[in-house]
């Protein structure tokens, strides 16, 4: 069984990387030296935003930071130096298929840079390619055996991506997808790997508009002796109204920790950056306040939740 991980869990993931430097500069390819000094000098704005917010009164045993070694290495090193939670990816990035970035050298990358998570990101449709889930599977059991008595947690970001037959099922509505059909397809898919030996101390899983759903899937992720397993809400690039209520619901839940609000966070302000329309000073402070909202609005709905839950268990006056 995991270890799990039970405590607030508030993460600013920049680990983005082909679609980083494709979606902000426009380049695809191998980069030159100077290409890549300066999609290391957008990450460091995004990071100096974290810190601004930890330097203004975000708890820092809950924040953390989710960055690539390939352009975030400095930071991985100063933020752990710093006491702040790290996490670093494994996959090859921008490819369908879950594989390893550096291959069967993935342990000693892990080594080298000992981040607090190690994190995948999937795209596991229970109902999609057999052939494809298993090869997966495989490969993630391997992490996740690898990931044990080593000095990094195992966080598995599941994205469950309609099939063409079920998109076609909703008339091509995503948004009905989304609410009608990927949250019960999320249960399978954890279910499914669970059993393939794919042990997650956190999951990291799309946003649910259903407290029910929410509920669902915790009781899924901490199943069968996994009781210390831990949910977080990720914010796929959202708007500020989407992710402000898939991170109210998600709080109101026992289970869900916390979340990792990326793109959301850090896209406009280097948008803005790029095109000389704010100062770099301005993107910090942007990044900062976006950060320290998504924390206020998580916090916030916890303590809602727990104050209703007290209130309907206290007993009435005699």
């Amino acid at each position: 069984m995991p270890a799990g991980y039970t405590q607030p869990l508030y993460i600013l993931p920049f680990d983005h990387r082909a679609s980083f430097v494709s979606g902000l500069f426009g380049w695809t390819g191998a980069l030159a030296p100077e290409q890549t000094a300066q999609v290391i000098a957008a990450k460091r704005v995004i990071y100096d935003g974290f810190a601004a917010a930890v330097a203004d009164g975000i708890n820092k045993s809950k924040a953390g930071v989710l960055v690539d070694e390939h352009f975030g290495a400095d930071i991985l090193r100063d933020a752990k130096n710093g006491g702040v939670i790290t996490c670093a990816p494994t996959e090859k990035s921008g490819q369908d298929e879950f594989d390893f970035e550096f291959g069967a050298d993935f342990a000693q990358h892990i080594q080298d840079f000992a981040p607090a998570f190690c994190k995948v990101l999937v795209r596991y449709n229970p109902e999609g390619d057999a052939a494809v889930n298993h090869r997966q599977a495989s490969r993630l059991r391997t992490l996740s055996e690898a990931l044990v008595d080593g000095p990094s947690r195992f966080m598995f970001e599941l994205l469950v991506p309609a099939t063409p037959q079920q998109l076609e099922g909703f008339s091509g509505e995503a948004r009905a997808y989304d609410r009608k059909l990927r949250p019960a397809l999320m249960l399978r898919a954890i279910s499914d790997l669970q059993d393939a030996g794919v042990e997650a101390d956190v999951w990291k899983v799309e946003g649910l508009d259903s407290k029910a759903d929410c509920e669902r899937i915790v009781a899924m992720a901490r199943r069968d002796g996994r009781a210390s397993v831990g949910c977080i809400v990720l914010g796929r690039g959202e708007n500020e109204q989407h992710v402000r209520a898939w991170l109210t619901t998600a709080a109101g839940v026992p289970g869900f920790i916390g979340f990792a609000v990326g793109r959301t966070t850090f896209w406009e302000p280097l948008i803005a950056l790029r095109d000389e329309k704010i100062t770099r000073e301005d993107a910090v402070a942007e990044i900062a306040r976006r950060y320290r909202l998504w924390v206020s609005v998580f916090e916030a709905a916890k303590a809602a939740a727990r104050s209703a839950d007290s209130s309907s268990t206290r007993s009435p006056p005699g």
